[in-house]
């Protein structure tokens, strides 16, 4: 009996010890970011790896040759996503087919700069996703 009585003492004493420290607050590890790139904000579009290449594939395939002046004015888009795509910057509307098969950005625009197509926010003109 006084061996049972030792083993239920210490499954007492080591159910309080994890309880202990399952209850001490926790330091979060903050990543060094020096030398790294900074942090981009989170898209506020949701899209599958699959969604993203539909889309690629789709703006790329029926892109056009632009004129030299909306090159120009695409030259100062911002390719972070976050920011705000400055106006006067021609904006085009999502293309029917995409609307169609990734409904999440029917409403949104596109931009396409270096072969990568940015995704903006049609209510404040922010850079809402950015496919490479």
């Amino acid at each position: 009996m006084v061996g049972h009585n030792r083993i239920k003492a210490r499954l007492y004493l080591a159910a309080a010890a994890a309880m202990l420290t399952l209850s001490l607050p926790v330091e979060a590890q903050i990543p060094s970011t020096s030398g790294t790139a900074p942090s981009q904000a989170a898209e506020t579009v949701n899209l599958t790896m699959e969604q993203r290449h539909i889309i690629k594939e789709i703006v790329l395939k029926d892109m056009k040759v632009e004129p030299p002046q909306e090159q120009n004015q695409v030259a100062k888009v911002p390719m972070t996503v976050g920011e705000v795509v400055p106006a006067g910057i021609p904006l085009k509307p999502m293309p029917v087919e995409v609307a169609s098969k990734v409904p999440q950005v029917k409403a949104h625009s596109i931009l396409v700069k270096d072969d990568k197509v940015l995704i903006i926010d049609p209510k404040d003109n922010r850079v809402a996703a950015l496919i490479q």
